[in-house]
């Protein structure tokens, strides 16, 4: 496509302006590396830098699409195979991406067609709602909440899980934003480094509460009664228990509100209603270390491991499994761009994330759109999908559109909507 051999020469012309900014990795001559090029949607990996300048060069010369490193450490980095690299441990790495996960505003920007019946439709689906294929044609875009989504869940799992519950050194901690739809965060730790495969799925599933038992944290009916947990007890019922205390501070109209929601726990409104005259009774219980009889009317033993579930996906962190125990994963290179948005890999400190908006971000350092000009420079281009959901950077919105527009816009607007492969040049 002619629209890739100028978004390539805007690529090179960015790192060669920015090559002296662009970060080095700990251990940087033990990584792998991997390339996409603009030309073809096929990794070349298996690469090996023995210093940071020609890396730099590579980017200049090669400029790709994408830029990705290893987690993992390795004599031989460049070697062809697998087993003969050396291994020498992996970094922990955790990719939050709302591509795999459910968020309300994709109901609005999130776009699907069947490619077999021709339906469409909004929001995340995995098969045509009509005709049951999985043949689809997905169009997913970005906004604030959605980004916002996803940095909180970082947030939670570095102050929820990694610091209180692995006594992780925050030091440790590399974070980034991805250019696109989420964040990484890789854990630089020499213990950590040895986990295996299999130990890396435990550490998984204990963030994400996958498997876990109510029955071993404590939850039994005995002699027609049901007991539940206290929070003196530390790791996840303490976390269960301070969910729960937080539903129960709500007034009784936002209780009825969650716990009727079909996404969620979609409890019966009998069962709600026993819920919320049991409230009172309930906090006063939970909050008294020495009582723990959570008998309620209406409420199971089944009901109540219902009810835990969703508090369970409510605590839990929404990772990228597949990403977490792959020890021969590559993430995206920080300060490299993502081929998708024209937006830089931004690195970031754990004090930066409560205000970070990468698409809104006034701290210059830490802005990820790249392609801004202070002469407000625009660009003429057409669109060329069906439909684009509206785009809000820099506090301005633009869309949505339909194909066959043409539209003058802000150069880093055209550079995204060029890059999502919804837009040519004219």
């Amino acid at each position: 496509m002619p629209d890739n051999k100028y978004l390539k020469r805007l690529f090179q012309a960015y790192y060669k302006e920015n090559q002296s900014v662009i970060p080095i990795l700990n251990l940087f001559e033990q990584r792998e590396f991997g390339f996409i090029p603009w030309e073809k949607q096929i990794m070349n990996r298996h690469i090996g830098f023995t210093s940071p300048i020609n890396l730099k060069k590579y980017f200049i010369n090669n400029t790709p699409k994408h830029a990705y490193s290893s987690g993992s450490l390795f004599i031989r980095p460049e070697n062809q195979d697998m087993q003969e690299k050396g291994y020498q441990g992996c970094d922990l790495i955790f990719d939050i991406d709302v591509d795999h996960f459910y968020t309300p505003c994709k109901e609005h920007h999130d776009i699907w067609y069947c490619k077999e019946c021709g339906e469409k439709g909004k929001g995340m689906v995995k098969k045509c709602p009509k005709c049951g294929k999985l043949k689809l044609k997905k169009l997913n875009w970005i906004c604030e909440d959605c980004l916002n989504v996803a940095k909180n869940e970082i947030i939670k799992l570095i102050y929820n899980f990694l610091i209180p519950d692995f006594n992780i050194n925050i030091e440790k901690m590399k974070i980034a934003f991805s250019g696109h739809r989420g964040y990484h965060l890789k854990v630089e730790d020499e213990n950590i480094r040895t986990l295996s495969s299999d130990d890396r799925r435990e550490v998984i599933d204990y963030i994400t509460g996958e498997n876990i038992s109510f029955e071993i944290l404590g939850l039994q009916e005995k002699g027609g009664n049901i007991f539940g947990f206290s929070r003196e007890t530390i790791g996840w019922p303490q976390k269960i228990i301070n969910r729960i205390e937080k539903l129960l501070s709500k007034s009784n109209l936002e209780i009825e509100t969650i716990l009727s929601d079909k996404r969620k726990f979609n409890l019966s409104q009998s069962l709600i209603e026993n819920f919320i005259n049991f409230k009172d009774n309930f906090h006063k219980i939970i909050t008294n270390n020495h009582n723990n009889n959570w008998t309620l009317v209406g409420f199971s033993l089944n009901a109540w491991n219902k009810f835990l579930k969703t508090i369970i996906a409510e605590i839990g962190i929404e990772v990228d499994v597949p990403v977490s125990i792959d020890i021969h994963r590559l993430i995206r290179y920080p300060g490299s761009l993502h081929g998708k948005t024209g937006f830089k890999v931004q690195e970031l400190y754990p004090d930066d994330l409560d205000d970070f908006n990468p698409l809104n971000e006034t701290i210059e350092k830490l802005d990820p759109i790249v392609f801004k000009s202070e002469k407000a420079v625009t660009q003429k281009i057409e669109i060329i999908e069906p439909e684009v959901p509206i785009t809000k950077i820099k506090g301005k919105t633009y869309g949505p559109y339909t194909k066959g527009e043409k539209i003058e816009v802000p150069h880093y607007i055209a550079v995204f909507l060029l890059c999502k492969g919804v837009a040519k040049t004219i």
